[in-house]
């Protein structure tokens, strides 16, 4: 047939992506260009229209304490899969793959590799991160600085008691400053969840020992509670035991890595639980009885709150006693 052309269909494409506070360098497949971009919005911008065209099977990028969320955000509104894997994690794989040396050009590169890796697992949906809607991120800027300021005054609190007289007026007026700002913080909190977060802080609420602070929290950082399984969540946040056997050898069972202030937030919460909370209560009490140390007793108790969280936030259901008889 005169005048039929073949067009060529690209590639498919994994894109590896090392963030820097000023720049990111993007590694466009595995064994291909590695780019230099700004870290900004013309950055974003222009890493997208280098990608417009292109079949990108999974973007991977490592969690650098938020100077990755806005770049993760605009690709994955472009239509891009994005997964947001934990630092040492990827450095584990760098490693394991030889690269022993650190650059941002080497770590790129390792990431497509990764991101290569994870593309053909079984279970590759998994590790496409759950990003957080702008109202999330508007929450976690909230959280973020209550936590800031809960640790000034703390640090305050602990200045003015071995304070000599002459500075403790002004160590005084500083608490007092920083009480007026939390207090402000907390009201934005308050209206900005009952704007935003209404129901699913309402069914949150309603489990005895789930107080506002923890609510706001979960609600910030945990943008994936209610979409995953139990399992699945507990080892995200860290507190799935895993095993540490070897041949004959039989290890203790220990929990490692996840969300640090989340699992702080739950510590708190399962605390609380474990004097008001019945079924807590009695889950606790029977794991003490059993012989179960304590820290162990609190950290099940911790897990079994999140599962019943979770549960709730992907049914859209309150709290139910009759869903835990004595």
């Amino acid at each position: 047939m005169q005048g039929w052309e073949k067009r060529s269909v690209p590639e498919p494409i994994v894109v590896g992506i090392d963030i820097a506070k000023q720049t990111f360098d993007a590694a466009i497949g595995v064994g291909g260009s590695i780019a230099t971009f700004a870290n900004d919005e013309d950055g974003h911008d222009a890493l997208l229209a280098k990608l417009a065209g292109q079949t990108v099977e999974l973007i991977v990028m490592e969690a650098t304490g938020g100077l990755e969320r806005d770049l993760a955000c605009a690709l994955q509104a472009a239509g891009f899969p994005v997964a947001v894997v934990n630092p040492r994690q990827a450095r584990d794989f760098a490693k394991a793959m030889g690269y022993l040396a650190k650059t941002d050009r080497i770590d790129a590169k390792a990431l497509a590799e990764l991101a290569q890796v994870l593309s053909r697992h079984p279970q590759r949906a998994r590790f496409v991160s759950v990003l957080p809607t702008p109202e999330q991120q508007a929450l976690q800027a909230l959280v973020a600085r209550r936590r800031q300021l809960v640790a000034m005054r703390v640090a305050e609190q602990q200045r003015l008691s071995i304070s000599h007289a002459a500075a403790r007026k002004s160590i005084e007026a500083m608490i007092e400053a920083i009480r007026a700002q939390l207090d402000e913080i907390e009201a934005q909190l308050a209206k900005h969840i009952e704007t935003h977060h209404a129901d699913l802080a309402r069914q949150l609420a309603s489990v005895r020992g789930i107080g506002p602070t923890t609510t706001a929290s979960l609600i910030a950082e945990l943008p994936e509670l209610g979409r995953l399984s139990r399992r699945e969540i507990s080892a995200l946040i860290g507190v799935a035991p895993f095993n540490r056997d070897s041949g004959q050898m039989r290890g203790k069972r220990a929990i490692f890595g996840g969300r640090a202030q989340v699992r702080r937030i739950l510590y708190m919460a399962a605390l609380v639980a474990i004097r008001f909370n019945a079924a807590i209560k009695r889950f606790y009490n029977r794991l003490i009885a059993a012989g179960k140390p304590k820290k162990v007793a609190i950290v099940a108790c911790m897990r079994k709150l999140l599962t019943i969280l979770n549960a709730m936030a992907r049914t859209g259901k309150a709290w139910d006693d009759s869903l835990h008889p004595a």
